[in-house]
């Protein structure tokens, strides 16, 4: 989940001027990271053989 206080210092890092699509950007960016770490602690993770394995079947 965002905090406040993540999204100051991501506005922060913002350029002086930007567009609503540029911070919703961000922000979409943001959560997906957060997102990615919360499921890569709790062990919510696909090896490297296995999407190798998926890659394979995708191609065939």
């Amino acid at each position: 989940m965002l905090t406040k206080d993540k999204l100051k210092r991501s506005i922060i890092n913002l350029p002086e001027s930007f567009t609503i699509d540029e911070l919703i950007d961000q922000l979409i960016f943001m959560e997906k990271v957060e997102e990615g770490l919360n499921q890569s602690e709790n062990g919510k993770v696909v090896s490297n053989e296995d999407v190798k394995l998926i890659i394979d079947k995708w191609s065939k």
